[in-house]
């Protein structure tokens, strides 16, 4: 378990996975000195857009532990981050502490149980052809898709490049078996392609 600064956001991170921050609000200027004075890492928890309750730590959510990779002050105070999605964790529990910023007790978020690592390999091969069909479809084009690492776990890879409802993602992310990702990445995916093949007009 660790103690971990919250910045609770309308977006899923997925491990992995490198974005740019806007870091303006007061408390959030005092939460990115804080990291910076210490291990540079605070966690991305997700706070459903939609929604016009203020944000509340829930014990059991799951959220993005992420890295500081580059931070660029800005003038009114306020600055530029670019953050590296690192692990997921669960909250266990929040801290009343002095800081403005949310914190809370987190453990890691692992998946569970094993699966045949030959079997696990197909399935990203399957998932990663799915993908790049449907890269084909939308461009047009019979060039190279973006490469992926078929050797490392693959739905937080593809997740990022699929433009989907942060909901969606949010669930994917709570997932403990890469297969079930990997599964649910298939049926947009391939409903992404059959919708292709329902646009092409009849001869």
């Amino acid at each position: 378990m660790r103690r971990l600064p919250l910045f609770p956001l309308p977006i899923v991170l997925f491990p992995g996975a490198v974005t740019s921050l806007h870091v303006f609000e007061p408390r959030y200027r005092r939460m990115l000195k804080d990291a910076l004075d210490s291990d540079e890492r605070f966690g991305i928890i997700f706070q459903d857009p939609d929604s016009s309750d203020d944000f509340h730590i829930e014990e059991g959510s799951v959220g993005t532990l992420v890295v500081i990779e580059k931070a660029r002050p800005l003038s009114d105070g306020g600055s530029l981050i670019l953050v590296r999605g690192d692990s997921r964790f669960t909250i266990v529990d929040g801290i009343e502490s002095e800081t403005p910023y949310h914190e809370a007790l987190v453990e890691v978020y692992e998946d569970e149980g094993a699966r045949e690592r030959d079997a696990l390999m197909n399935r990203r091969y399957d998932t990663l052809q799915r993908f790049n069909g449907v890269v084909r479809c939308l461009s047009g084009e019979c060039g190279e898709c973006p490469p992926f690492d078929v050797n490392r776990e693959l739905a937080f890879q593809l997740a990022p490049a699929i433009q989907i409802d942060p909901v969606w993602q949010q669930s994917l992310l709570e997932l403990r078996h890469e297969g079930d990702r990997l599964e649910r990445l298939d049926a947009v995916l391939q409903a992404a392609l059959d919708q292709q093949t329902e646009d092409v007009p009849a001869d």
